[in-house]
């Protein structure tokens, strides 16, 4: 009886010792995943998509050695709708999700599944790092105290954001719940409504301005950059935009460095190349586009950063980084950087019509690559692909299964897409600006504009295609969208208003 038993707890010690190494070793072989978010960068803004006045070797060898998609799309041609739509799996007209104002509450409820809580069901870590521009509180945040609903109640273990966009007060980071370097004594105050406070604002103080603005963005002064709103006190807390890659990029890489051990998310939203452009000094002058280009050298030299701490840490094999824009990309935003002037032969919308606020396919056709070493085979892609597919396709890969039919509700399983072992893509897919748009392979319906042109959208360097009638066009043929073929093709344009219509009503993929 003894030597049995002997026999048999060995036998369990070997099995013991056997099977743990590989559960752990199961666990370490799930991926980490990073999404660097771009904000405004363009289909052609990137050497790798065609651009010759700006070179971006670090983008590129992401491209290089991964896939490079080139019918891929942001949900939206505005960034407020393609951050929620990126996160949550639905597009954003669903929950009426528009640009906001600094100090607007979280338009996503904490009750709604994230892709961050995603992540965490599948043993991750996860942070957000940069611009945020999805609200903050349940109602006027209290810059001075506890600032939540946050990042933290949607599935983020870390967040440090710049809470809005730069251009909008109020100017500081705010990590997790609370201002960075808030002092007390100088509460922050915060109106969208009227001037507040006796800090110098655009309309009145241009002599102490970097760059002139128009009058939108002419409200509180900030490092020398007058802003949308008006913000007193915080004085001691304010950013200073000549700093932001090097105080994100810190903030991203820590973030990696401590959770190398463990897999994690991180939502990388670098704030370039959005207004107002003050890259920092090692970049003034990279290129001849003046500040505009000189912040895509600079984006360029992030993405870099993050690779080079990948490879430090020997997570280069086992990261996925997901490479894209917010929306397409526009040159003159509201400040008097020259963008127009010195663009020169350089078309950032590449050889597409339209950009940011757009309609048309430079609206949302932005730079898409997937780079997993040894995982992914070089290519290029021209499966269409929507990011608003991300949600269910990394859910896919990490083995957690969407129960709730709220969650993820016009997200697609993409993963063969996003891994090159499947080039169809999809089918069909919506496209949001100031009206919707339906993508049917390579058809394209513009419905008739419903909503009055915004006022300051009037005058901006983009073709919006807002029109009182409907648009067909056949990219296949007509990549320019030159050529409406609705009139031709009324059975067409009935067949595709039907089709983005059932969208709208219900989701296609419940």
């Amino acid at each position: 009886m003894k030597t049995t038993s002997f026999f048999y707890y060995s036998f369990f010690i070997l099995l013991l010792v056997s099977c743990s190494p590989k559960k752990v070793n199961e666990a370490a072989k799930k991926p980490n995943v990073i999404f660097i978010y771009v904000d405004d960068l363009g289909y052609g803004d990137l050497s790798c998509y065609g651009a010759t006045a700006v070179k971006t070797p670090n983008v590129d060898s992401l491209a290089t050695a991964g896939i490079q998609f080139t019918d891929a799309h942001c949900t939206a041609a505005t960034c407020t709708p393609s951050r929620y739509s990126l996160l949550t799996g639905n597009y954003a007209f669903r929950n009426n999700a528009a640009i906001l104002p600094g100090d607007a509450l979280l338009i996503i409820n904490p009750k709604q599944e994230t892709i961050a809580d995603m992540f965490k069901k599948g043993g991750y870590a996860t942070a957000v790092v940069g611009k945020w521009h999805l609200g903050l509180g349940d109602g006027s945040p209290n810059w001075n105290g506890i600032i939540k609903p946050g990042p933290l109640e949607i599935g983020f273990d870390y967040s440090y954001l710049i809470p809005a966009t730069p251009d909008r007060v109020p100017t500081v980071f705010v990590e997790n719940h609370n201002v960075v370097n808030l002092d007390p004594n100088d509460p922050i105050k915060v109106s969208y409504n009227e001037r507040i406070g006796t800090d110098p604002i655009g309309l009145e103080d241009g002599e102490i301005l970097k760059m002139t603005a128009d009058a939108q963005h002419s409200g509180t002064i900030v490092d020398g950059i007058s802003r949308i709103g008006f913000m007193s006190g915080g004085h001691k807390a304010y950013w200073k935009d000549e700093e932001f890659p090097n105080i994100l990029t810190k903030k991203a890489t820590d973030f990696i460095t401590i959770h190398k051990d463990k897999p994690f998310f991180l939502y990388f939203a670098l704030p370039d190349i959005h207004v107002p452009r003050a890259p920092n000094q090692k970049f003034v002058g990279a290129t001849k586009m003046g500040p505009r280009g000189d912040a895509i050298v600079q984006m360029d030299w992030v993405t870099g950063q993050i690779v080079k701490k990948l490879k430090e840490l020997n997570l280069t094999d086992n990261t996925i980084i997901v490479f894209s824009s917010d929306n397409g990309p526009i040159l003159d935003d509201g400040y008097a950087d020259k963008s127009i002037a010195n663009a020169g032969s350089h078309h950032p919308g590449g050889s597409f019509k339209g950009g940011k606020y757009s309609a048309y396919e430079a609206g949302t056709r932005v730079p898409t690559i997937v780079y997993w070493p040894g995982k992914i085979k070089p290519a290029k892609s021209q499966a269409l692909l929507s990011q608003v597919d991300f949600f269910a396709s990394f859910a896919k890969l990490i083995g957690v299964k969407i129960k709730n039919k709220e969650t993820a509700v016009d997200s697609f399983d993409m993963l063969d897409v996003l891994l090159g072992k499947n080039k169809k893509g999809r089918t069909n897919m919506l496209e949001e600006a100031f009206t919707m748009a339906i993508r049917d392979g390579n058809w394209k319906y513009i419905a008739p504009q419903t909503r009055p042109t915004p006022d300051w959208l009037v005058n901006k360097d983009v073709k919006s295609g807002l029109q009182q009638t409907p648009q067909l066009y056949d990219l296949s043929k007509d990549p320019k969208e030159e050529n409406n073929l609705a009139e031709k093709n009324p059975e067409k344009v009935k067949a595709m208003a039907a089709q983005l219509a059932q969208i709208i009503e219900t989701p296609t993929n419940k």
